[in-house]
C-alpha cells in the first residue's frame, strides 16, 4: 500500500495533535474490541502477489468455462463489446455523482436517457437514478409506501413468491419501523389473487414478483383493483427483459415498480454490483428515494439538464429525506442505457423471445425425462421449476460432474421442495447444450 506521507509528516501530524504515536489514537477502544496484532503473512513482490492471487482465482468456475442453467435473479446473458468500451471512457469512468450537477451535464444527459428508457420499458410515469440493486428497490418500495401513508398504515402483505433475498432485505429495513409484514407464510406455489383476502384497510402496500420467483406469469389485474379497492399501494418487482415481451406492470395499474437491472447489460460478477430499478407514478414522484434528472433549457435556448429532484439526506435536511440512499450507481446506470440503447425495441423483443422460445424447448425436452416433470399449466418466461425424481441437490452433483451448472436448489429456501428445481435458459443456451444437458439426466438418474 502506497502513501504519500513521510515519516517526518507523520510525526508533524502527531505532534499538533498531541499524541507521541499512532497507536495513542485508539486508546479509547475497550480492550475486547483491540486486536494485539493481525495474523497477516509476511510480506511479498508484487510479482508473487499476482502469482498467487491468480492460482486462487483459477479455482472459480464460471459459465465461460461451464455450461449454465442457474438463475435465481442473476443471469448468464451476451454483453456487447461496446458497453464496456463506453464505459471504459474516462469521462464517465471516473466520475462518481453530481454534487455541483449543472456542471456535470454528460452525467446528467446519461442519468436522463436512462431513466427515460426505463420509465418506457415499465410503462411507468417517472424513474429514478438509480438503486443498488434488485433487492434494496424492493425494500425503498416499502419506505415509500411507508412515507406515502406518514406512517399511519403499518401492514405490508408480501407474496411469497417474490425472490426470499429481497424479502429478507425488506425484513432488515423495516427493522425498528413498527410495520407488519404478511403473506409469506402461505404456500410458496399461491396464486396472486389469493393474496386479496390479507388487504384491509391498514394496508400500506402490496408487492408482488413478475415473473415470480418461480419464473411463472400471472394476471395481477384482480389484485391490483382489490388494493387500490382499499387505497393501498401496489409494487410490481419485475424482471426487465420479459418486459421486452410480456404487458408492462403499468397495465395493470402498478403504483411502483421495482426491478434488478442485472439482466441489462451488466455481467453476474459473483453477485454485483448491479443495478436496482425503479419507476412509479408522477403523483408519487416525491415520495421516491434517490433522485431526478431533467431536461430543459438554458438562457440562450439551448438543451441542457438539471437535476431535478432529490430526495436524499445530503441535499435537505435529514427529517425530510425519504432515504439514505447516497449513490445512483451512475456507472451500472449507463452500462443498461448502452446495453438499452444498442439493442432497441426491436431487439429487445427479439431477445426476450429468443430466451422465451429456448426455455420452452428446453422445459419440453426435460419433461421427456422418466421421472422429471414441469409444471404445464402456468405460464412461464424464460424461468421455470422441474419436479425431480431424486433431490434437487443430488441432481446438480450430476450434472456438474458433467461440467453443467444446473438450476438453483429450492429446497436453500424452501424446505418442504426438496425436489425442485429452478432451471434458467438465456440466449447464451445453445440447442446442443440443452440437448446434452437432457442426455446426462437421461443416463444418470434413473435407476
Amino acid at each position: 500500500m502506497y502513501t504519500s506521507h513521510t515519516q517526518a509528516d507523520r510525526e508533524a501530524m502527531l505532534k499538533v495533535i498531541g499524541v507521541d504515536k499512532v497507536e495513542d489514537l485508539f486508546q479509547s477502544l475497550p480492550e475486547e474490541g483491540k486486536f494485539p496484532e493481525l495474523a497477516l503473512p509476511e510480506g511479498i513482490t508484487e510479482m508473487e502477489a499476482l502469482d498467487e492471487l491468480s492460482y486462487i482465482s483459477s479455482v472459480n468456475e464460471t459459465p465461460q468455462e461451464l455450461i449454465s442453467f442457474l438463475g435465481a435473479g442473476a443471469y448468464n446473458h451476451y454483453i456487447p463489446a461496446a458497453v464496456d468500451s463506453i464505459l471504459r471512457r474516462s469521462e464517465f469512468y471516473t466520475a462518481y455523482t453530481p454534487y455541483q450537477p449543472e456542471i456535470a451535464q454528460g452525467t446528467l444527459q446519461a442519468i436522463f436517457e436512462y431513466q427515460s428508457l426505463i420509465a418506457a420499458l415499465t410503462g411507468m410515469d417517472v424513474a429514478n437514478a438509480s438503486h443498488y440493486d434488485g433487492a434494496t428497490a424492493a425494500a425503498e418500495a416499502v419506505n415509500m409506501a411507508y412515507h406515502n401513508f406518514r406512517g399511519r398504515r403499518k401492514k405490508v402483505i408480501l407474496s411469497p413468491s417474490v425472490h426470499p433475498q429481497y424479502r429478507d432485505t425488506i425484513h432488515t429495513y423495516m427493522k425498528g419501523m413498527d410495520m407488519e409484514i404478511v403473506g409469506e407464510d402461505l404456500k410458496s406455489e399461491v396464486d396472486p389473487d389469493q393474496l386479496i383476502s390479507l388487504i384491509d384497510d391498514q394496508t400500506a402496500l402490496v408487492l408482488v414478483q413478475y415473473p415470480d420467483f418461480f419464473g411463472r406469469i400471472f394476471d395481477l389485474t384482480k389484485l391490483s383493483e382489490a388494493a387500490h379497492a382499499e387505497k393501498a399501494l401496489f409494487a410490481v418487482h419485475v424482471n426487465p427483459l420479459a418486459l421486452g415481451l410480456i404487458k408492462p406492470p403499468s397495465e395493470f395499474d402498478a403504483d411502483i415498480v421495482t426491478g434488478e437491472g442485472q439482466a441489462l447489460g451488466i455481467p453476474m460478477s459473483f453477485g454485483g454490483p448491479y443495478l436496482g430499478l425503479f419507476a412509479t407514478k408522477k403523483q408519487y414522484t416525491r415520495k421516491m428515494a434517490g433522485r431526478l434528472a431533467g431536461e430543459t433549457v438554458d438562457t440562450l435556448g439551448q438543451r441542457g439538464y438539471v437535476l431535478t429532484l432529490s430526495t436524499r439526506e445530503q441535499h435537505i435536511r435529514r427529517e425530510n429525506a425519504t432515504s439514505n440512499i447516497c449513490t445512483n450507481q451512475g456507472l451500472i446506470a449507463l452500462a443498461s442505457t448502452v446495453y438499452l440503447s444498442l439493442l432497441g425495441k426491436n431487439g429487445l423483443q427479439d431477445l426476450a423471445k429468443l430466451n422465451y422460445h429456448k426455455a420452452h424447448y428446453a422445459a419440453e425436452r426435460i419433461s421427456t425425462v422418466p421421472g422429471f416433470m414441469v409444471n404445464p399449466v402456468q405460464p412461464f418466461f424464460n424461468e421455470f421449476v422441474v419436479h425431480c425424481p431424486i433431490p434437487a441437490k443430488e441432481v446438480n452433483q450430476i450434472l456438474l460432474t458433467h461440467d453443467i451448472l444446473g438450476g438453483y436448489d429450492l429446497s436453500q429456501d424452501y424446505p418442504d421442495l426438496q425436489h425442485e428445481l429452478l432451471v434458467a435458459v438465456t440466449e447464451m443456451n445453445s440447442k446442443s447444450e440443452i440437448d446434452f444437458m437432457v442426455e446426462v439426466l437421461e443416463e444418470e438418474t434413473h435407476d
